[in-house]
């Protein structure tokens, strides 16, 4: 009977629910993923096996090796090795062999051991996958709840292809992760991005067979699955994608990697380290690798050691405070020249801050390759409140004709509704501003089909009348509906202190100036 994806949610949730006498729900990811990674390799393994002794009953001749030649080379695509070989305590680096010793002291132990095996025996497979298992030690989680968790966690199906789907399982996949996100507050930024935003920038992006897709902060993978899966639901094979991700915190790219498989892709590669710093794709002439989609959530306003001298750093170096501009000059310096396309999420003040990042700003604008940006409403992520814009930019000369020097800006700043912990794009919302993004666009830079785009306040701007405005890419500025919202408050205070500082100035004129008339008694 075929397993319900309400049903796994709910056992999985369940084991998860085991760890709250023991850690902050923030915490739970770095053992359930782990967890239940290993129970699906497990039964996936165990299944295979099962088929291979079914099928070679009558081969009772056969040596352990040619036996084991056959089982790898015609069932199996991983290896389940044995831990503590050729002693009394050998046992398959299994879930059920390990289950089986759960009363006995040392679970932690023989899991970590368990887990490393199997990265060890599958280097070009799971090297690494587990991230750092620091949950493995008995000061961290004690053995009874760790025996807890998989005892529930056993009561979960079956999880190998001839009991659930990969969609299933996948799906499941994604259930935790929202689930965690939605208790973990602030740290859940770090590996989820809500998956409306994800579906909205990939929908724009609309990867094609065959094609590459990079996120350089990839967090637990979801634009790369999403990638794979929108093409699949628009009738192309999302398998063909090949993807690549980098992520900075070791354990978070673990769990992208679990996510990936789970979700039964496996052309990919997720490399761990600072994308700025040391960036892990590149040719073999040491120059950044170059992909036809590149899509990125990547941390809001971090502050960073600026670059000496990199070839990605066109228009200037961002500065220290704030490394949003320096994340988009990589995505730029990773296009593929003929067909390359990136979309990535930042907040407002990219649109219009000064300094060094109008600089940068001014620079791509003159070369053409920014081609739309989304104003997106407040409060949509884990991390943050503010409101934030899609910006999507085009390989140099790569933009349809139509959308040659200018900029799209599409407002969807008012598009949400409130949910229980954040504020959430509906199916609808996505719908219509892509029907904007998609528009043709009138002389004057309006719609052509204006009640096309569900109300949306959308425009074409010429690059000439953002010069004018100083490069400023406020979308306020273009759109008279845009929100008010989108000003954040480091704008805000500056222009007070501005505001602040001319009236001071004006005071003390007008102060001299009476004073110098002889009027005296103003309280200074």
């Amino acid at each position: 009977m075929a397993v319900t994806q309400q049903e796994i949610e709910n056992r999985l949730w369940d084991a998860a629910d085991e760890l709250r006498v023991a850690m902050p729900e923030a915490q739970y990811s770095s053992v359930v993923f782990p967890l239940m990674f290993w129970k699906y390799l497990s039964d996936t393994w165990d299944h295979h096996h099962q088929e291979f002794l079914s099928d070679n009953e009558g081969l009772e001749g056969l040596s352990a090796e040619e036996a084991r030649e056959i089982e790898y080379r015609d069932y199996q695509s991983f290896e389940i090795p044995f831990i503590h070989p050729g002693t009394v305590q050998q046992r398959r680096a299994s879930w059920s062999s390990i289950l089986a010793t759960i009363t006995q002291p040392g679970l932690g132990q023989r899991v970590r051991a368990s887990l490393q095996a199997i990265e060890t025996a599958n280097p070009d497979k799971f090297s690494r996958l587990f991230g750092s298992m620091t949950w493995t030690s008995e000061e961290v989680l004690s053995g009874e709840v760790l025996a807890a968790v998989m005892q529930a966690m056993d009561r979960t199906p079956k999880m190998h292809e001839g009991n659930m789907s990969h969609d299933v399982l996948g799906g499941a996949y994604e259930y935790l992760l929202k689930r965690f996100s939605d208790g973990s507050g602030t740290r859940a930024g770090q590996f989820f991005t809500p998956r409306e935003v994800v579906e909205l920038i990939v929908e724009v992006l609309a990867p094609e067979n065959r094609e590459s897709v990079y996120d350089p902060t990839c967090g637990s993978g979801g634009m790369l699955i999403a990638s794979a899966n929108l093409l699949k639901a628009h009738g192309g094979r999302g398998y063909t994608l090949k993807l690549y991700g980098q992520e900075a915190v070791a354990d978070t790219a673990g769990v992208a990697r679990m996510n990936l498989f789970m979700h039964n892709l496996t052309q990919f590669q997720v490399e761990v380290g600072d994308t700025l710093k040391d960036p892990r794709f590149k040719k073999p002439d040491g120059s950044i690798a170059q992909f036809d989609v590149i899509v990125a959530n990547p941390p809001y306003s971090l502050k960073w050691k600026p670059w000496t001298k990199d070839p990605r750093a066109i228009g200037g170096v961002a500065p220290q405070s704030s490394a949003d501009w320096a994340f988009v000059q990589h995505m730029i310096a990773s296009m593929d020249p003929k067909r390359g396309r990136a979309g990535v999420v930042l907040p407002h003040g990219v649109l219009f801050r000064g300094g060094q990042e109008a600089a940068i700003r001014q620079r791509i604008l003159d070369d053409d390759l920014l081609e739309a940006v989304i104003g997106l409403p407040p409060n949509l992520f884990y991390s943050t409140s503010i409101p934030t814009a899609i910006l999507v930019f085009r390989a140099s000369g790569t933009k349809s004709d139509e959308r040659q020097k200018g900029v799209l800006i599409i407002d969807a700043s008012k598009r949400f509704i409130k949910a229980k912990n954040r504020n959430v794009l509906t199916e609808a919302d996505i719908a219509d501003v892509l029907t904007a993004y998609r528009s043709s666009f009138d002389a004057g830079g309006n719609p052509v089909d204006p009640d096309g785009d569900g109300g949306l306040a959308a425009r074409f701007v010429p690059t000439t009348e953002i010069v004018k405005a100083g490069y400023d890419l406020n979308i306020g500025r273009y759109l008279k509906q845009a929100a008010v919202e989108q000003e954040d408050l480091g704008t805000l205070i500056d222009a007070y202190n501005l505001a602040r500082a001319e009236r001071q100035k004006a005071e003390q004129r007008m102060l001299a100036v009476l004073a110098d008339a002889g009027i005296k008694g103003f309280d200074e």
